[in-house]
């Protein structure tokens, strides 16, 4: 018998300003649910069942073949920003560039991976120090402004400018941004307790009361629109009415667990990262259950959350200075230690193959790049 056949393949690959960090632990792939197995419900078959002649002409159907084992390798990789960042937030774009905000300079930064070149856009209001940023439907970079108390849209092919200033300049304090079906930006006031929305087409912003004071923090909408926040101060999850900006409170079964941030899978799930339980939890909207998961270090603290194309679930544990992946379909976590020590990484955003995330206490960007390994037994 011949030794196995390994084959290694870089789902993406980006051009190297330094020497990548692979993960020496693989993991299996997830099981997504097909169709079929999604619906109870099951068409009747249509073919009549073959007589036995057919069966002795053509003899028994051919057994398919087993399915190759495809493990998951991780490789890190790390890019400097100009010294006194502190980056924040980063979102990888469509093009292949990856924005990030410069929370201490009062600017926003764009990074090339294929050539390590960055651009800076200093932003225009007074005290301005941008915290979220995401890529828009309209491809360019919306950033919210603690220090200046605006929204900011930098426009991708011109770095253009365009600010939203506060109704009625209501300390708002904008803290993390996301986008509904329909287009609209929802975000999160954390010091103020408020809720804020603004239409781009119009460029009104409104503003709306949360439950319980001050608080929100993270947000995300799910795939079919329904948007949803964390708030880290009084520990609860909510669902927002995008019509009239009421919120639904929906406790997590930990008191005080300080919910820190939230993320959708493909599914509508909402998978929350607790600070101060340092647990991983899930609510499903659909059954109302909730799950909780205690994260793998000895002093976890859950910081931020994503979920990945492949409906793996991403954590960043400052305890442990790690990045952690949790799979849904295991209940397995794998932990990725940071190769620099102390990153702080306060925000996790990705595309196809990459996890990106913003050291603040470094001056770098950090991305985790899967590698697809095929291993066929001959």
């Amino acid at each position: 018998m011949r030794p196995a056949l390994v084959l290694t393949l870089a789902l993406i690959v980006g051009a190297c300003t330094g020497n990548p960090v692979v993960s020496p632990s693989p993991s299996a792939a997830p099981h997504l649910p097909t169709p079929e197995s999604i619906s109870p419900t099951h068409a009747p078959p249509t073919d009549a069942p073959p007589t036995p002649e057919a069966s002795a002409q053509h003899g028994p159907p051919p057994t398919p073949p087993t399915p190759e084992p495809v493990v998951f390798n991780y490789a890190y990789q790390e890019y400097d920003v100009p010294a006194g960042s502190h980056p924040h937030d980063v979102a990888p774009a469509p093009d292949g560039t990856v924005w990030y905000t410069g929370q201490n300079v009062g600017r926003t930064g764009r990074l090339d991976p294929a050539t390590g070149e960055i651009v800076e856009v200093l932003m225009p209001g007074p005290g301005s120090a941008p915290h979220g940023v995401i890529v828009g439907p309209d491809g360019a970079a919306w950033v919210t402004d603690q220090g200046a108390n605006t929204i900011e849209r930098i426009d991708s092919d011109t770095l253009a400018v365009t600010t939203y200033p506060m109704p009625g300049d209501r300390a708002a304090g904008p803290h993390t941004p996301t986008f509904d079906a329909d287009g609209i930006l929802w975000f999160t006031g954390q010091g103020a307790g408020i809720i804020g929305r603004l239409d781009p087409s119009t460029g009104v912003v409104d503003l709306f009361d949360t439950p319980r004071g001050p608080g929100p923090y993270g947000i995300d909408a799910t795939p079919s629109g329904h948007v949803w926040y964390v708030s880290l101060a009084a520990s609860y999850l909510a669902n927002i009415n995008t019509l009239t900006g009421e919120s639904t409170v929906f406790e997590p079964p930990t008191p005080g667990q300080g919910a820190r941030r939230v993320w959708s899978d493909s599914t509508g799930r909402l998978w929350v990262s607790e600070w101060n339980s340092g647990q991983l939890s899930m609510y499903d909207p659909v059954s109302g259950d909730w799950r909780e998961w205690r994260l793998p270090g000895l002093a976890s603290l859950a910081y931020a959350v994503y979920v990945d194309e492949l409906d793996f679930v991403w954590v960043t544990d400052w305890g442990s200075n790690s990045i952690v992946r949790f799979d849904p379909a295991t209940e397995v976590f794998h932990s990725y230690p940071v190769p620099t020590a102390d990153a702080a990484i306060r925000q996790l955003l990705g595309r196809e193959g990459e996890l990106w995330g913003a050291e603040s206490a470094t001056d770098k960007l950090v991305v985790l790049r899967r590698v697809v390994t095929l291993t066929i037994i001959d």
